[in-house]
């Protein structure tokens, strides 16, 4: 597998937890949150809540997992880890968007043909808000 691709030991994405990585493709950059499924498959998606695309899912830290499902803490959406689908909150319908990986050889790699590489963590590039919004 290319080390350029690679985002994380296989072993440090569990079921309660997700990871943060950035994809770069040129100058562009993306976030996006690992985790693992209960069938033990590694899933990717977009670290935004597609109510307000400025909104982390993950911080840092991970993000909120709870009884399968991703929650947006900034407004109590909750989305299906096995797909994305927001089945509750002011996004309720919309899906995440995804991103391709694979495990292979004790690691998750972004495998996703729109970008060249990724690495571990928070974009430092990307521009986000205060987080001082109080409305829905």
């Amino acid at each position: 597998m290319d080390e350029e691709r690679r985002i994380v030991a296989a072993e440090e994405v569990t079921a309660d937890e997700t990871v943060v990585f950035t994809a770069k493709s040129g100058s562009e950059t993306t976030e996006g949150i690992l985790t693992r499924l209960d069938d033990g498959a590694v899933v990717a998606f977009t670290n935004y809540c597609p109510h307000w695309r400025d909104i982390r899912l993950d911080k840092g830290s991970s993000a909120l997992v709870r009884n399968g499902e991703v929650v947006c803490q900034k407004h109590g959406a909750t989305f299906e880890k096995d797909g994305g689908y927001c089945n509750f909150g002011p996004c309720e319908g919309a899906v995440l968007d995804t991103f391709e990986v694979t495990v292979g050889d004790g690691a998750v790699y972004l495998t996703d043909e729109e970008w060249d590489a990724a690495e571990l963590g928070l974009s430092e590039e990307r521009d986000l808000a205060s987080g001082g919004r109080i409305d829905y």
